[in-house]
């Protein structure tokens, strides 16, 4: 039996108003967030599309990741998660291979699913989040 592929979990988007920013996907999408949860300094609400999603990322900390992505590059794209079938395994190749992880090992992220950052530096400049 082949592996699954891996599959767009979600694209993170750090916001400064997170009203303002569902604003659109509210009004003019008719999507419905799901309710806020709170990770790593900042609040996350995720809106459906398909079989991923978009999350919206809004500091509640200054000194959270998040909070500093915004003081350095304003709003946008913050990260792009990928859904791997075995995330241990994914992080045992990027080791071997020499990829700089921010997470040496998977640690709990939104919605209670296990997580683990790649460094932009390794992976082209984007900040890629693992998931499973």
């Amino acid at each position: 039996m082949p592996t699954p592929s891996p599959t767009i979990a979600h694209v993170g988007v750090a916001v400064t108003d997170l009203d303002a920013a569902l604003t659109f996907y509210q009004d003019v999408l008719g999507l419905a967030p799901t309710a806020p949860e709170t990770v790593d300094g900042a609040t996350i609400v995720a809106l459906p599309f398909g079989d991923s999603q978009v999350e919206l990322l809004s500091p509640i900390a200054t000194d959270s990741p998040v909070a500093k992505f915004l003081a350095k590059r304003g709003p946008g794209i913050h990260h792009l998660c990928l859904r791997v079938p075995n995330l241990d395994l994914a992080l045992a190749r990027c080791r071997e291979r020499g990829y700089h992880l921010i997470d040496q090992v998977p640690r709990t992220g939104h919605g209670g699913r296990r997580i683990a950052f790649l460094h932009p530096k390794s992976t082209a400049g984007i900040l890629l989040e693992l998931t499973e």
